[in-house]
């Protein structure tokens, strides 16, 4: 008998506790939602700045092959090289005379192509067997300029080749001598794997989308309702503090998945804009890729909430706590770059660091790799472990501030 009313209180108890869970969980979710300049500030930034950067290196992208595919090279003193000349037009290049102050225009990115620059006695030192010299004249902050730098290398580098040629077979010596070594190049590369050297920065965005999704609905659920005067009377209310801590937690990790699906969502469409051809045959964002980065989204998303929520309990107003958010913010948005000052591959510990995990695990996806348990267990883990620390955290505050 007394087992059985134990049994029943257990399950009414239970019932209870996630009664009050949803209520609270509701509560927070729709205070949230009232708030409309808010969720303008956070879910504009999320639709739009990551496709915007997208769309803008696509353009870049699609202007580089416009500046190849007019197949022209910018010329100071072709007059004095007609066996260049010849090559060049035989490339089925056009020569156009460079502008006379081509130095400035190129610092000053009015000029968008390099200049190749013959001296006065070309063809005298190529007629006599001596090597005449060539320039190439760029700008490496003139982004634009700099990338036809290697195009007018090859150009020249194969004119020198075929004189060389010439000039062996007019002694009855092989041309083939020049290159004794055949070189054929093998890309192991995926279209993915080339294609997320540019789509990188999605990655950096949605992980940017769960920080600013999760903090304002953090710090507003605790240090914002002390700062009303509302925290102490809802503590008082019969609820546990446990359906309490974990209704708000909930708001919160809902808010910082909901702006991550805005943020995914967002590329797919972006991806149809894209200027560049060869980028837009190559990138490949659909839903199987927003399905998983929603699903990696999760261990950071419930961490994260639980630690800015850590943080805001004991600040008295919302400026303190936003103040004493800004350093984890900071941190997780940066761990990303780590893979940038690392080129040489991903390290294993990579994978335990929240932030820089959801963005190694990303990058596999847009890479077409498929991903193991083994990669995607370390950032549950500690996501999990996050969790419960800042819940603990959260509750034991709540349970003194009642006490007080």
């Amino acid at each position: 008998m007394s087992a059985s009313i134990t049994s029943s209180n257990n399950n009414s108890g239970s019932s209870s506790l996630l009664r009050n869970f949803w209520i609270v969980l509701r509560k927070e979710v729709v205070d949230a939602l009232r708030d409309r300049r808010t969720l303008m500030r956070l879910s504009i930034p999320a639709v739009l700045m990551g496709p915007l950067l997208l769309l803008a290196l696509s353009g870049l992208i699609s202007s580089l092959e416009g500046q190849a595919d007019k197949r022209e090279v910018q010329v100071v003193g072709i007059e004095h090289a007609p066996s260049l000349r010849n090559f060049l037009e035989r490339q089925t290049y056009t020569l156009k005379q460079a502008p006379a102050d081509y130095e400035a225009r190129l610092r000053a990115s009015t000029l968008l192509e390099p200049v190749l620059v013959i001296g006065k006695n070309f063809e005298a030192e190529l007629l006599a067997g001596d090597k005449p010299t060539v320039e190439l004249v760029s700008d490496s902050a003139n982004q634009r300029a700099s990338a036809g730098v290697g195009r007018l290398e090859r150009l020249v580098n194969a004119f020198s080749q075929e004189r060389a040629a010439l000039s062996l077979a007019l002694r009855g010596v092989s041309g083939e001598l020049l290159q004794p070594v055949a070189i054929e190049e093998r890309d192991l590369a995926s279209v993915q794997a080339r294609a997320a050297r540019i789509t990188g920065i999605i990655p950096m965005f949605i992980i940017m989308a769960v920080l600013y999704g999760a903090l304002t609905a953090a710090l507003d659920s605790t240090a914002g309702e002390r700062e009303r005067g509302s925290l102490e009377p809802l503590l008082m209310n019969p609820v546990q503090h446990i359906a309490l801590v974990l209704g708000k937690w909930g708001a919160v990790a809902l808010l910082g998945m909901a702006v991550a699906l805005i943020a995914c969502v967002s590329f797919v469409p972006a991806q149809w804009l894209l200027q560049s051809d060869s980028l837009q045959a190559m990138f490949q964002f659909g839903s199987y890729e927003v399905i998983a980065f929603l699903l990696l989204q999760l261990p950071l998303a419930v961490g994260i909430s639980a630690v800015l929520m850590a943080l805001a309990i004991r600040s008295k107003t919302f400026k303190e706590a936003q103040a004493g958010s800004t350093m984890v913010m900071t941190a997780v948005s940066l761990m990303p770059m780590v893979t940038l000052l690392n080129p040489g591959g991903e390290a294993p510990w990579y994978l335990w660091v929240p932030g820089l995990a959801q963005n190694t695990l990303m990058m596999l996806v847009l890479k077409g790799e498929t991903l193991s348990a083994a990669q995607v267990l370390p950032g549950v883990a500690v996501g999990l472990a996050l969790m419960v620390g800042g819940l603990l955290f959260v509750a034991r505050s709540m349970r003194g501030a009642v006490s007080k």
